[in-house]
């Protein structure tokens, strides 16, 4: 118990750190919070007017429904991006820094170091969320009375989990390749974005891109969101979205970290692990 505690002790520190730059980068997180609140109005009034665009008139709840299924795939995105950016920008961050050299040398099992450093993710996240979504409300009349909060949570937890896996893995890139490898993993997290469903169902994609969507765990997360938020569906009504997500997360996770693992050997033996590159 000493062991785990002593080790749950590191990983806290990653997230002490995390906090203490966001402190001292603070006006990018004003940026960031003003670009997701932002962004997230856009899409609430493309919805909005979707029937003057379409040259109709359309019942005032079918628009509301069509405002809510949009806002809800922004924000859910949103939550599962910023998960994504953040662990897939873990190594660039510390060359940024210019403690990548320290971190990756010093004696702390990887596992913890990124365990740390996915609690400090999912906080940020969070966050974010929870902040985007009471701002939108001020300008945006939202209906949620008819929602599943608890559903809501549990396929959140779920996306969490499983968006950490590809994010783990996505690191790799900057990893290996110093100067365009954090470009690639934004790449990755562009298609995750268009095969995903995030502001269109996925049957509207061609038939090659649906492939593509039947691995991307977002699809499942914000498919069952909207089952939850928008008709009430419970966990038992949101299962068929929700065991395919969980099993994402089990497979992406311990893949992401044997890959990691093995670049991070790969680095160390050819010199990659440098300040600058």
């Amino acid at each position: 118990m000493a062991t785990i505690g002593g080790q749950l002790g590191l990983a806290y520190a990653f997230v002490e750190r995390e906090v203490a730059l966001s402190k001292r980068y603070w006006a990018w997180e004003l940026v960031w919070l003003v670009y997701g609140v932002v962004t997230s109005l856009s899409v609430a009034y493309i919805g909005l007017a979707a029937p003057t665009i379409a040259g109709g008139v359309a019942d005032p709840a079918a628009v509301s429904r069509f405002v809510l299924y949009l806002l809800v795939g922004t924000i859910t995105w949103r939550f599962l991006g910023l998960i994504f950016e953040q662990m897939g920008e873990t190594i660039a961050w510390e060359r940024w820094e210019g403690t990548i050299e320290y971190t990756f040398m010093a004696p702390v099992p990887r596992l913890t170091h990124l365990v740390g450093m996915c609690g400090a993710t999912l906080v940020r996240a969070l966050g974010f969320s929870v902040a985007i979504l009471a701002a939108v409300t001020l300008f945006v009349p939202v209906d949620l009375s008819h929602a599943d909060i608890a559903a809501a949570l549990v396929l959140l937890a779920t996306g969490a989990v499983a968006f950490i896996g590809l994010a783990i893995g996505s690191a790799v890139f900057p990893l290996l390749w110093t100067e365009k490898g954090l470009q690639m993993a934004y790449i990755v997290q562009a298609v995750v974005l268009l095969v995903s469903g995030v502001y269109y169902p996925t049957s509207v994609l061609p038939v090659w891109m649906q492939a593509l969507s039947v691995v991307s765990p977002a699809t499942y997360v914000i498919r069952g969101m909207r089952a939850a938020l928008l008709d009430g569906a419970d966990v038992a009504a949101v299962w068929p979205d929700l065991w395919p997500a969980l099993l994402v997360g089990a497979i992406s996770i311990p893949v992401g970290l044997r890959v990691f693992l093995w670049a991070e050997r790969h680095a160390k033996r050819t010199g990659r692990l440098k300040r600058s590159g």
